[in-house]
């Protein structure tokens, strides 16, 4: 009897080579017969839902980092001699005490029903563009009035205008950018362009920006000592930053904020932290679903910042937190995989 024919799910344990050594009844039942021995591509043909092999080529590129650990939750369409079959998939990676890769632990189960309605993509149009009407009026009104009053306006007021202009600009493209990251992090084609980064600069960066829109913005930085530049995509980092500070002035406040940077396990951690009225015990386990809006009476936003955030942070091979005290404030808190460039280059 297999360890883990008890188990309700399908469990599939592959080597380093992606060729299944162990299987338990649920996943032979499900892949139609004894997949032992054979690579798990052979098998049933893992794949995406928009058709991309997961495994052609062996093992998902994340098995390559020490510091990953785990497989992302994920749908992925098997070919089974009944036919195609989604299932939803997850995996742990089996390293040994040097990190070196032995092996993957998958579990497979039915897609999880829906506990609320499908999202219409007509909310995500109608969402994505009261978000954007505002800057898109500021950039009208300040370029027709400088068009139609060059003359007449001062050097400081063009300035002005044109320094506004370009903040719009930005808060446009940051739109545009979490639209796109909807359907590249549920279609798993997100690509990461990573490079060595120095995440004290960009926090310092983010904050920069974000007292544009929150002139009274007053955070505290606070860095622990020697702590490493990471390999990341420096324009997803400076996303999930912005977004976590810009949540704590609207629905916290803009003053009192600290954004810590320390040395985790094998990882860098960043938080930050608000000394706002908290989060419910209701409310917190939904903050990183898609289109959660809190029952507040300040602006709610999109909806969607959290839970792109969130994923953008998984991408990496890290995780993004949250903790809530009520009348004391909120502590959102990821971290960033500590790997070196030969881990990096050894994903191809």
């Amino acid at each position: 009897m297999n360890r883990y024919d008890e188990l309700p799910d399908g469990v599939v344990q592959l080597d380093a080579a992606s060729v299944v050594v162990e299987a338990n009844a649920v996943a032979r039942r499900l892949l139609g017969g004894d997949p032992i021995g054979r690579t798990l591509s052979d098998v049933c043909q893992p794949r995406t839902l928009t058709g991309q092999a997961l495994c052609e080529n062996g093992l998902p590129a994340s098995a390559h980092l020490r510091s990953v650990t785990a497989l992302v939750d994920q749908p992925v369409v098997l070919r089974t001699p009944g036919g195609d079959r989604t299932v939803q998939v997850a995996g742990s990676y089996l390293r040994g005490e040097d990190g070196r890769l032995l092996g993957v632990l998958l579990a497979m189960r039915p897609p999880p029903r829906r506990t609320h309605p499908v999202v219409n993509p007509i909310e995500i149009v109608s969402t994505v563009s009261h978000e954007l009407r505002s800057p898109l009026t500021s950039v009208k009104g300040y370029t027709s009035l400088l068009l139609n009053r060059w003359d007449r306006l001062k050097d400081d007021q063009k300035k002005m205008m044109l320094e506004q202009v370009n903040h719009d600009a930005d808060r446009v493209t940051r739109l545009i950018t979490e639209l796109l990251d909807i359907s590249r992090l549920e279609l798993g084609r997100l690509v990461l362009r990573r490079q060595l980064v120095d995440v004290r600069d960009l926090v310092a960066l983010v904050v920069e920006k974000v007292t544009m829109d929150q002139p009274a913005l007053d955070a505290t930085i606070v860095v622990a000592d020697e702590i490493p530049k990471v390999y990341a995509d420096p324009d997803k980092v400076e996303q999930v930053l912005t977004n976590l500070v810009e949540n704590a002035c609207k629905y916290a406040s803009p003053t009192g904020l600290r954004i810590e940077i320390e040395l985790g396990e094998g990882c860098l951690c960043v938080s930050v932290a608000d000394q706002g009225e908290g989060i419910t015990a209701g409310d917190l386990p939904r903050v990183f679903r898609k289109f959660f809006r809190r029952d507040l009476s300040k602006p709610s936003g999109t909806g969607l910042g959290l839970w792109i955030s969130r994923g953008l942070v998984e991408a990496h091979g890290g995780r993004l937190t949250a903790t809530s005290t009520m009348g004391q404030g909120t502590t959102f808190t990821f971290t960033l995989p500590l790997v070196e460039l030969e881990e990096i280059l050894a994903r191809g």
